[in-house]
């Protein structure tokens, strides 16, 4: 399964950019990581076997387990495409969130969108590790 994430704005050469690097090389899922204009643009094709995810303040919050165990279950149920979608400084639309097939929030507080491609990239590859058996993920 394709981790696809899809973020508007440039993240360019910067921490956030060499943080969201980093974790992207230690995902063994196929991944990509496409861009998109502040405003504009159009957004490519859902395909049939596409889950559409939108990291969003009003989604819920996953545990890193209940994450890892989405991912399994579309995994395993032959979903070709997760697509995290991270909006401009406005967010998402009404029509964007009805849409979606999941809504995530990081939490209560606001995150700075070029940390929050970040996160999400590290979160994928905790769910991978999960998955996978991996130590990288010690829950407590």
């Amino acid at each position: 399964m394709l981790l696809h994430i899809l973020a508007r704005g440039r993240i360019a050469r910067s921490p956030e950019g060499e943080l969201l690097d980093r974790y992207l090389k230690r995902i063994t899922w196929p991944v990509k990581h496409s861009e998109l204009p502040d405003k504009g643009g159009t957004l490519p094709p859902l395909g049939a076997q596409t889950r559409r995810v939108l990291l969003d303040e009003r989604g819920r919050q996953f545990s890193s387990e209940e994450f890892a165990a989405l991912l399994g279950r579309w995994r395993d149920e032959g979903v070709r495409e997760a697509r995290f979608e991270i909006g401009a400084a406005d967010g998402h639309g009404d029509s964007a969130r009805d849409e979606a097939d999941v809504l995530i929030a990081f939490g209560a507080m606001t995150w700075p969108h070029l940390m929050a491609r970040a996160m999400l990239a590290e979160q994928l590859y905790r769910a991978t590790a999960i998955l996978a058996g991996h130590p990288y993920h010690r829950a407590g």
